[in-house]
C-alpha cells in the first residue's frame, strides 16, 4: 500500500507539472487578493482584521486548489486506478499530495501577506504550526468533500455548499489559535491545539474508512 501511495503521489505531482496553468491561478488569485486588501487598507490593520482576512484568503485559496482534485479525473482513468490501487491508497495519496499543495499556498500567502499588508505576529513558531495543521485540516477535509461532489453533475456547486459548513468547526479553532500567536500570549489555552490535532485525526480516520464505499460507485 505504501508504494501504491508513492506512485498515486508522483502521478499528482506530474499531472501538475503538465497543467501549470492551474497552479499558477492559484497563486495569481492569492497575490492578487492580497495586493487588493493592501491597497484597501494603505496601513497596518487591527490583529483581528488581520487575522480574519488572512483565514479567508487562504480558505477560498484552497477551495479553489483542491475542488479538482477527483471532480478534474476523467472516468477512464479513475476506472484504470480503480483495477491497480486499493481505496485507501487513493484517498491518502489525494491527502498527502493536496497537503504539500496547500503548505506551498499557504506559505506563499503568509509571505506576500506579510510584504503588503504588514507582518504583526508575535509568535512565529506557533502561528507556523497552526498554519500546517491547518493545511493538512483543509486538504484532508476538502478532499473527501471533493469525492463527494465528483458524483454530481454540478459538482463545483456541491462542492461549496458542502465544504462551509463542515470547515466551520476547523476554521473556528484556527482562527482562536492563530490569534493567540499574533498578540503573542504566554498562557495560551493549549485545548485548542490538541482539538486541532484530534480535528484532523478524525478527518483522515473518516476519509480512510469511508471513501471505499464511495469508490464502489
Amino acid at each position: 500500500m505504501i508504494e501504491q501511495i508513492k506512485q498515486l503521489v508522483l502521478k499528482e505531482i506530474k499531472l501538475e507539472m503538465r497543467n501549470k496553468y492551474a497552479l499558477g491561478g492559484i497563486l495569481l488569485y492569492v497575490v492578487s487578493t492580497v495586493f487588493v486588501s493592501y491597497l484597501s487598507f494603505k496601513k497596518i490593520i487591527n490583529p483581528s482584521t488581520w487575522n480574519a482576512l488572512f483565514w479567508i484568503i487562504l480558505l477560498f485559496a484552497s477551495i479553489n486548489g483542491i475542488a479538482k482534485s477527483f471532480i478534474s479525473e476523467t472516468r477512464g482513468r479513475l476506472l484504470y486506478i480503480y483495477t491497480l490501487a486499493s481505496p485507501q491508497a487513493v484517498i491518502i495519496s489525494k491527502i498527502i499530495y493536496n497537503s504539500l499543495l496547500l503548505l506551498l499556498i499557504s506559505g506563499l500567502c503568509l509571505l506576500v501577506y506579510s510584504v503588503f499588508v504588514g507582518n504583526i505576529i508575535q509568535d512565529i513558531r506557533l502561528f507556523l504550526i497552526v498554519l500546517v495543521l491547518g493545511s493538512f485540516g483543509f486538504s484532508s477535509l476538502l478532499t473527501m468533500v471533493s469525492a463527494i461532489a465528483s458524483k454530481s453533475n454540478n459538482n463545483f456547486t456541491l462542492m461549496a455548499i458542502l465544504s462551509f459548513p463542515i470547515l466551520m468547526p476547523l476554521l473556528i479553532v484556527l482562527i482562536k489559535l492563530s490569534k493567540n500567536a499574533i498578540d503573542g500570549l504566554e498562557n495560551w489555552d493549549a485545548n485548542y491545539l490538541l482539538i486541532l490535532m484530534f480535528i484532523n485525526v478524525i478527518i483522515v480516520a473518516l476519509s480512510y474508512l469511508l471513501f471505499r464505499y464511495l469508490w464502489r460507485d
